[in-house]
């Protein structure tokens, strides 16, 4: 039989179209559709053992069953063992699950216990009628979970899983030298297969430890090595524009009304010679918040538009695109550059111009979010491409980007700037395609910021600290997490806290922003508060990233113990952007986990990002640092960036041997692990 999916019993094309959204093309790419957790449905548990937050199997007699109105309809069951009783509850249900769930029917339910004032409950448990006298048999071994797509189910994914390995397992080609698989002490890929896909142990802890899941690891990480490598190759093989004119570069440092740190001028030369080389230049800028890159990145575009070439700034939203063509237009404006900002809330005339202006080449710098790269949007000469918080887009948008120059004999060079520092680790494994510059010192004249951390309940002492600094002149941000309150996380939402505080400092202007405001209200409530209308600005995390208003000297952070390092520092560095001394409130619910404790404590202990940034990656992982939208080469599928850090020098070693002497198996290991997503194979 083929390796087609057609050719497994059951899959037709509406199965198969499911699977294409799981990248799962043929039965080879089912072997390595790899689980991401595992269950244990091997054990029934007593009802009386079980305790708050755990993922367990139980079996019992129903007792009651009742369908009730609590603002929406619900089903309430009430399981018994007699050991003791756990409710059952549904929000969405039939009346065939209502009629199977009635009462004296024996049910064997697996979900995570919550705790509730009346006891332990399961929300929407999977389960099963039991059959008193042919009782269903437990599982003999863990249950794997794959990754998911709708309208596909755990069972029917595990049943096209297990048929692929009957079919296909003993075919699987071994793309690691025999010598190499000796070497390093590893497994074969075959029995690494089988044991992943169906643990023959239940102590699946320790991964990184587990030989077979250290084998996958192995290859998926050097596959990543390699690809980063090839697609740096290739891009390094287009052809890019020189662009060396720097009399307006210059012009621009001599008018500022502040000096360049060195940090900045280093990376400005850098970013100078890149530029003049006939191959695009892919850089990286790092810089902790408030350390200066926009004026660095500016200084970049003005080499192209003295070389008249057009120029594109995208940011990940519509207010720091603003922010941007504010500054831009400030800087440039004395220098005869054209600036043009492109937002949703244009005009049909006025989008009409900017994107005329663009065709012609009239205007030499665009701003906007990635509508900039939309097809109606034609550059006549655009060269240079800056790329504001890189997190934000994921890596075919940055792919994408080289595709939008209209001179077929070159493609844009590209600044890619982010205020998250990476530490080193991470950057090498996610952008290793990249060349990075680091601004690791912050302008002269800052004010320091100064962090606490308190409670929830000494919230009047914060109050009484924002009235003297309002009393002064300065300015609060006061951030809250979430819009509408939420019974289950119980965040202090941004609607009651601006209510909450109008009542209580009467005397004060207080603002309010967040995601559910129009584009245009978001802008006019930044606004106020940037020209000092608003003492007091409510906003929900929308201004991690925001408007520097260098007048804010404090920062009031609600359910700080519930938000990563990384985000913490961002949001606290939207203060001392002034002279002034600075102060940032951490405010939390008790009681405090432990992490949460370690994660305040790290906060409050350094202003260093890097720092920080290497902390945020033990506690929470590289997603945090990454952003949720990273495709590819973070989108790893067993690998792990921090817990398999250690194996990273080992695996330099190996993409440097496979290279040299193994080059025939390239293509094959990059596209079993990374596929053709991102074009690594036309190289």
């Amino acid at each position: 039989m083929g390796t087609d999916l057609i050719n497994l019993k059951g899959v037709g094309p509406a199965l198969i179209a499911k699977l294409e959204k799981l990248k799962v093309y043929n039965q080879y790419d089912l072997l390595f559709l790899l689980p991401t957790r595992y269950e244990d449905k091997t054990t029934l548990r007593s009802i009386n053992t079980l305790t708050a937050g755990e993922k367990v199997l139980a079996q019992g007699t129903i007792i009651l069953n009742t369908i009730v109105y609590r603002g929406r309809r619900m089903l309430i069951c009430q399981l018994s063992d007699d050991s003791g009783i756990i409710t059952l509850r549904f929000f969405n249900f039939s009346k065939q699950q209502a009629k199977g769930l009635s009462k004296n029917t024996i049910v064997r339910c697996f979900g995570q216990t919550r705790k509730t004032a009346s006891g332990l409950e399961m929300i929407h448990p999977e389960y099963q009628i039991i059959n008193p006298e042919n009782p269903t048999p437990l599982e003999t071994g863990l249950t794997p979970i794959y990754p998911a797509t709708e309208g596909l189910h755990q069972g029917r994914l595990r049943k096209i899983v297990r048929a692929a390995i009957d079919q296909q397992i003993d075919s699987i080609e071994e793309l690691l030298p025999s010598s190499i698989v000796k070497e390093l002490g590893l497994v074969s890929l075959t029995e690494s297969l089988l044991e992943i896909h169906q643990p023959s142990q239940k102590d699946t802890g320790n991964e990184h430890e587990n030989l077979f899941r250290k084998r996958l690891i192995i290859e998926e990480l050097l596959a990543n090595q390699l690809a980063l490598k090839r697609l740096k190759r290739r891009t390094k093989k287009e052809p890019a524009l020189v662009l060396s004119n720097t009399f307006l570069k210059e012009s621009l440092i001599t008018g500022l009304p502040f000096k360049l740190t060195k940090s900045q001028l280093m990376v400005v030369e850098e970013i100078e010679l890149d530029l003049k080389k006939n191959q695009p230049m892919m850089r990286m800028l790092q810089g902790d918040v408030g350390s200066g890159k926009t004026i660095v990145a500016a200084l970049a575009m003005l080499i192209a538009v003295d070389s008249k070439q057009q120029v594109a700034l995208m940011a990940p939203t519509e207010l720091l695109a603003e922010q941007h063509f504010d500054s831009l237009v400030s800087w440039f404006e004395p220098l005869g550059v054209s600036v043009a900002l492109l937002k949703s809330k244009l005009s049909a005339k006025d989008r009409r111009n900017v994107f005329a202006g663009i065709a012609e080449g009239t205007i030499s710098v665009v701003v906007g979010t990635h509508a900039l790269f939309q097809p109606n949007v034609v550059y006549k000469h655009l060269a240079l491409v800056v790329v504001d918080e890189q997190h934000r887009f994921g890596v075919e948008q940055r792919l994408s980007l080289m595709k939008k120059s209209s001179d077929q004999n070159s493609v844009p060079h590209q600044l890619i700037m982010t205020a998250t520092p990476i530490p080193r680790t991470l950057a090498m494994t996610a952008y290793g395609d990249l060349d990075v510059s680091i601004i690791d010192e912050l302008p002269k004249g800052r004010g320091v910021i100064r962090t606490f951390i308190n409670p929830e309940d000494r919230r009047n002492k914060i109050m009484d600290k924002i009235s003297q600094e309002c009393k002064v002149g300065r300015q609060v941000y006061w951030v809250c997490p979430l819009i509408e309150e939420s019974d289950e996380l119980n965040f202090q939402a941004a609607e009651s806290t601006y209510i909450f505080l109008k009542e209580k400092l009467q005397k004060l202007n207080i603002g309010l922003v967040h995601g559910k405001l129009s584009s245009a209200k978001k802008i006019k409530a930044m606004e106020n508060f940037k020209n000092g209308n608003t003492n007091i600005l409510v906003a929900t995390t929308v201004i991690e990233v925001g408007v520097d208003v260098a007048n804010a000297s404090v920062m009031v952070i609600e359910n700080a113990e519930r938000l990563g390092l990384s985000q913490l520092h961002q949001l606290r560095g939207r203060i001392g952007r002034g002279k002034h001394e600075s102060f940032c409130f951490l405010v939390y619910k008790k009681p405090l986990s432990s992490i949460a404790k370690e994660r305040l404590t790290a906060i409050r202990a350094t202003n260093d990002g890097f720092v920080i940034a290497e902390k945020d990656l033990q506690l929470r992982g590289p997603g945090e640092l990454l952003g949720t939208r990273q495709k590819g080469l973070i989108g790893l599928r067993i690998a792990d960036i921090m817990r398999d850090a250690y194996l990273l020098p080992a695996i330099n070693k190996l993409t440097v041997n496979i290279e040299q002497n193994y080059p025939d198996v390239i293509d094959k290991i990059v596209r079993r692990w990374v596929g053709d997503e991102l074009e690594y194979r036309n190289v």
